[in-house]
């Protein structure tokens, strides 16, 4: 039985994970890295804001790669690249024109994909799962305590599903909020939060959810500032006598006002899936 060095060194899977570098071309990262190992591919569904797109998806044992099919197993482009680390599946009921479900939940990015086959989506989610809990049992790597939100798909609403009185038109454009999906109005998403670990950028979120995160960071700052103040108020009070009261006071509010200020507060074509056997990875 191979090993995860043997196949992460074979012939085969080097070659593998060349093609896909070659299929993306210069627009796509580079995915040759020490150790890892191609694990699978195919084509899913994937859900978008508009509607449901083909996307082909690759496996890797440390990350999941998709992009769009420009010319199947010739040219891909738009390619996503998403850190196992973290990740997290649920498996999801099936609709009319979705069959075979399931959701991908990341810090950078959540979607819902289906698969051709119940068979097929059994072995995403198995694989996936496989490797998810064969990364996370390395020293180092920790769980994923908050996911960014799926979009709700545009066709969901008509309306506004924060004013629930603007209605959508050529004019009025949908939105969507970054922090909890929501289709929502240019009006109620006209502020923009920072999400370090989904862009670099600031991102456009509704109202409500600025007010909520701007509430929550300014309870952080407080609990940073608090131990920080009554360190301050310490050690001026050390420096004098015990009756020059006001003296203390005013060293005080001056140290504090000076700290606080300089305190950096921001805060497919062909349905198909393909897999290594996973008795033979792990």
């Amino acid at each position: 039985m191979k090993t995860m060095e043997d196949l992460a060194f074979s012939t085969e899977n080097i070659q593998r994970i060349a093609m896909v570098e070659n299929c993306f071309g210069v627009s796509g990262k580079c995915l040759t890295k020490e150790g890892r190992i191609l694990v699978g591919e195919g084509v899913l569904k994937k859900e978008c804001r508009k509607k449901v797109k083909l996307r082909v998806f690759f496996l890797f044992s440390d990350i999941l790669v998709y992009g769009n099919i420009v010319v199947m197993n010739k040219k891909y482009n738009n390619q996503h690249i998403i850190p196992l680390e973290g990740l997290h599946i649920e498996s999801l009921e099936d609709q009319n024109e979705m069959q075979n479900r399931w959701m991908i939940k990341s810090e950078r990015k959540s979607f819902v994909v289906s698969a051709p086959t119940p068979f097929q989506k059994k072995e995403w989610m198995q694989h996936i799962e496989y490797c998810v809990k064969h990364l996370m049992i390395k020293p180092g790597n920790t769980l994923t305590k908050e996911h960014a939100a799926p979009w709700i798909p545009d066709h969901a609403t008509d309306i506004c599903m924060r004013c629930t009185s603007t209605k959508f038109n050529f004019i009025e454009r949908r939105h969507h909020c970054r922090y909890c999906g929501y289709v929502v109005c240019g009006q109620c998403s006209k502020q923009n939060f920072l999400f370090p670990s989904m862009s670099k950028k600031p991102q456009r979120i509704c109202l409500l959810c600025y007010k909520l995160l701007s509430a929550d960071e300014r309870k952080q700052t407080l609990e940073r500032i608090t131990p920080m103040k009554e360190t301050v108020h310490h050690d001026v009070y050390n420096e004098h006598s015990s009756g020059d009261e006001e003296s203390i006071k005013g060293n005080e509010d001056d140290l504090f006002k000076d700290w606080q200020s300089n305190e950096d507060i921001n805060f497919s074509v062909v349905l198909w899936s393909s897999f290594h056997n996973k008795n033979c990875l792990f």
